[in-house]
């Protein structure tokens, strides 16, 4: 999943960036709100976390103008006022959820998970297809009984197609989720990271998961299809 962090301090902007991505998210981050408008008006995130009070812009008009888009993108708001008016407001402006400072990781970690799961429409942390399961929290994937050992990368990507399954992805859309700004790799990484999870989710198994629709993308499914 590619999330963008908006926050003006630094050091919490940089601490929150690399839990998240230790988490296996895809992140951006920007220190004000004319810079995260800037953004989302030509990237699409999977979440994004707002600081409330930012310069330039705040987090309010930050979420007015994404969804004055018309963008559902799931926003969580970060703020150190704590008052039942101050969280009614972030609420009732179209955050999905309010956070207020100081907060641990492990809470800002599990109100993420839980943003996503309603997004996508998922009860559980647990996703599932056929005998495959992959564990949102603890990032354990398992094809039946055996545990299968993923990199970052393609336990990102096996969770955005999981989270997917039965549509079709082009190799656009899974770069854009998948790798943020900084990467510089080649232009094929998708087939080559595709190819990775192949040899480890359906190498030696009978039933195949991970199919190509020659001409559009790759799509997760358990029958194959045209």
């Amino acid at each position: 999943m590619r999330i963008l962090i908006a926050e003006d301090e630094s050091d919490l902007n940089g601490i929150i960036t690399q839990k998240l991505k230790s988490d296996g998210y895809s992140v951006d981050s920007c220190f004000d709100g004319e810079e995260a408008m800037d953004i989302l008006s030509y990237t699409d995130y999977d979440a994004v976390i707002l600081d409330i009070m930012m310069p330039k812009a705040d987090g309010y008009a930050v979420l007015q103008s994404l969804r004055a888009r018309g963008k559902t993108t799931p926003v969580l708001f970060l703020t150190a006022r704590d008052s039942v008016s101050d969280r009614v407001r972030g609420l009732d402006s179209g955050a999905n959820d309010y956070l207020v400072k100081p907060f641990s990781f492990e809470e800002l970690s599990a109100r993420l998970r839980a943003m996503l799961r309603a997004s996508f429409g998922h009860a559980a942390n647990v996703l599932s297809l056929a005998d495959l399961t992959l564990d949102c929290a603890s990032h354990v994937v398992r094809r039946g009984q055996d545990e299968i050992a993923l990199s970052r990368k393609e336990y990102e990507l096996l969770e955005y197609l999981m989270h997917n399954q039965g549509i079709v992805l082009s190799r656009e859309k899974i770069e854009d989720h998948i790798w943020n700004f900084d990467y510089e790799g080649g232009t094929n990484v998708v087939d080559v990271y595709i190819s990775y999870l192949r040899k480890k989710i359906d190498g030696g198994a009978r039933q195949k998961l991970i199919h190509t629709v020659r001409g559009k993308g790759y799509v997760m499914r358990e029958a194959d299809g045209t």
